[in-house]
């Protein structure tokens, strides 16, 4: 089996004040600040960015500092928007594109989150770019059908050479916040038809590298047999990723 170095995200989506991003922070700065057997990446909203990008730098952490959200256009008049450049002049490395909300509760399409992820590439950002099939598409058997066309979709026109900027997240959007979890049968099952497709689009050599994380009520009670699965490289995490004790819990038991 190639050797991936597993990658976990964490998500705070719309939570926290500044007082608990600090206390936040802190911790996992403490706790798993040194840890560099695995890629630890938190993506705070985008008003704490910066305040978390000084905590970091002060500690030295090897926590990477990541955005939920980016704007495919490099500037202009785009009111509400966050663009590229923006970004990495405060500290971000890596963004998030195709998150199951954004597809599902904000409308993003296709077309768009494919332009969200070419703009972060060009501007060298790395991208976590997120698929998964809703409830009735999974009991209709059309998990792979929808994974391998977002995955189409979300990667169009993203070279070869780019996709060593590219981490895929599986988040089934049914397990996402509600407390169902794919098996771990089920989930390894998902990411071996991600990667055989990414074989398909690139190369044999390429799907082997590419880190494909899941993502869905993952916990550190389950995450140590999911990351176990040969095809699954760590997890995207939400509501676990928000209290120090449980994501530290996922990241040592990613690496």
């Amino acid at each position: 089996m190639p050797n991936r170095k597993p990658a976990v995200g964490g998500n705070w989506k719309m939570n926290l004040h500044a007082a608990d991003v600090d206390a936040l922070v802190d911790g996992l700065n403490e706790q798993i600040g040194a840890n560099n057997t695995v890629d630890t990446i938190i993506c705070p909203p985008f008003v704490y960015l910066q305040r978390v990008a000084e905590k970091l730098a002060a500690a030295s952490s090897n926590i990477q500092l990541g955005a939920q959200d980016i704007y495919y256009q490099a500037n202009g008049a785009y009111t509400g928007e966050i663009s590229a450049s923006m970004l990495k002049d405060i500290g971000v490395s890596i963004v998030l594109t195709g998150h199951s909300e954004r597809r599902h509760v904000l409308g993003e399409s296709d077309t768009l989150i494919n332009a969200k992820t070419l703009a972060a590439l060009e501007a060298g950002l790395d991208v976590i770019l997120c698929i998964g099939e809703k409830i009735e598409q999974r009991q209709a058997g059309q998990t792979d059908a929808i994974n391998i066309a977002q995955l189409h979709y979300g990667l169009a026109g993203v070279t070869a050479e780019q996709m060593q900027n590219i981490i895929i997240a599986y988040e089934p959007v049914w397990a996402i916040g509600t407390g169902m979890t794919a098996t771990p049968d089920d989930a390894q099952s998902a990411h071996d038809a991600i990667r055989k497709a990414l074989a398909i689009m690139y190369s044999q050599d390429i799907a082997d590298a590419v880190r494909i994380q899941y993502g869905g009520s993952c916990k550190p009670g389950n995450a140590a047999e999911l990351f176990a699965q040969p095809d699954i490289d760590g997890g995207l995490i939400g509501g676990a990723s928000l209290k120090t004790e449980d994501f530290a819990g996922i990241v040592n038991a990613a690496g």
